[in-house]
């Protein structure tokens, strides 16, 4: 038997979002999704999710690198340090939105899902769907032990 999950999710609860900015407004989301752990200083998943929330706006699609070169802009614009920008971090953090079915890659051409918003995004696909298989397989194995 495999040690490799089929399909894994972090949730976690933060405080209410009293006055934050969007850039701190993302990395919380981020950091509830398990996209980001807590106190991780290499936090590129915060600006490529900024980026691609920016191209919603607009329905533009974005390569790779073209979510690496917004995404240093984001950083500089912020004052940040350019930690993580590695182009294989990038895919890293692009595939981790995929996994979660935030973003979704057609022809190299990144996007958010359908362009929807987030808070749709999240029930539809993970709270309606992702999360109940994941609860139903920890049922099934709670279930086996009792036998």
């Amino acid at each position: 038997m495999k040690e490799t999950p089929l399909s894994e999710i972090t949730l976690r609860k933060y405080e209410k979002p009293y006055e934050m900015n969007q850039r701190e407004l993302v990395k919380k989301i981020c950091l509830s999704l398990g996209l980001l752990q807590p106190g991780d200083s290499r936090d590129i998943a915060v600006d490529v999710l900024l980026v691609l929330l920016d191209a919603k706006k607009e329905k533009k699609e974005l390569d790779s690198n073209q979510i690496k070169q917004l995404a240093i802009k984001s950083r500089e614009k912020a004052n940040l340090e350019l930690k993580g920008i590695a182009e294989s971090n990038i895919r890293r953090q692009l595939k981790k939105l995929r996994d979660l079915f935030i973003i979704e890659k057609q022809n190299n051409l990144y996007k958010i899902t359908e362009f929807s918003n987030l808070n749709e995004l999240f029930e539809k696909k993970i709270q309606n769907f992702y999360l109940p298989e994941i609860l139903d397989r920890v049922k099934e194995y709670l279930n086996a032990l009792e036998k």
